[in-house]
């Protein structure tokens, strides 16, 4: 189903940021779209107008190619029933997608979305996106991964200067933005020294209740337009659009 994007400027405020702490990020809502509410987002991705989606759970785990204007599903694939799928990334002609436990790295083709290749890791899969010349990837700690773009093999880490849950990440402009599970909070951190440069939170967004703990915000994206980002949750029935500005001192 179409839906219309509404253009609702909501203005979120963080608390103000401690003298010696990364700055604060003021969150503007520029607007909604719907998401499939059976979708437990993992990994979260445009590229060339196309929204690229991977989904959870094992036995329903999926990857998707969505509009990223009216959250129209274009096609999708199935996972095998016992993988959990997580993170991915668009490199190239080809999207990597990690598995949770499975220690399996599927290379899949953009067009079809069918698997060409795997490769194997140690660690656990959670996020994982692509800055143009090598992909980072996290584990469910406070540590990035960096791995070659062809072969997966590793070729550096970073410490973030966070403690917390690192889970789906954005490569944009030479920052990673983290998702930070199981909260409402996305940083900015520097992969070159693991620097926070903001830390931005979501507290508004998303469904009030608390009677399905694992929906959690999980999935940052930019948009189509320039300076905005897609976020949602695990099983949300919004994707926002949205802007980080510094938040006034």
């Amino acid at each position: 189903m179409r839906a219309a994007m509404l253009l609702l400027p909501v203005v979120l405020l963080a608390g103000c940021a401690a003298p010696d702490g990364p700055p604060n990020l003021r969150v503007e809502v520029l607007g909604t779209v719907t998401h499939d509410t059976s979708a437990f987002t993992e990994g979260y991705e445009l590229a060339d107008g196309v929204l690229y989606e991977g989904t959870g759970l094992a036995g329903s785990s999926t990857l998707r190619a969505e509009d990223p204007r009216t959250g129209r599903e274009l096609r999708r694939v199935d996972l095998p029933a016992d993988y959990f799928g997580e993170g991915i990334a668009v490199v190239g002609d080809k999207i990597w997608q990690l598995t949770w436990q499975q220690d399996v790295a599927m290379l899949r083709d953009r067009a079809t979305l069918q698997q060409v290749g795997t490769a194997s890791y140690q660690d656990e899969g959670w996020g994982l996106c692509y800055d143009g010349k090598r992909l980072v990837m996290s584990d469910g700690t406070s540590l990035l991964t960096f791995r070659d773009p062809t072969t997966f093999a590793v070729t550096g880490h970073v410490q973030v200067d966070y403690q917390g849950q690192l889970n789906e990440l954005e490569c944009v402009d030479g920052s990673v933005w983290a998702n930070v599970y199981p909260t409402k909070t996305i940083i900015r951190v520097d992969p070159a020294t693991g620097s926070v440069l903001g830390v931005a939170d979501l507290s508004e967004l998303g469904p009030k209740d608390d009677t399905t703990p694992d929906d959690v915000l999980n999935g940052i994206s930019v948009a189509p337009d320039p300076g905005e980002f897609l976020v949602t949750g695990k099983r949300w029935p919004l994707v926002y659009r949205v802007r980080f500005v510094r938040a006034d001192p």
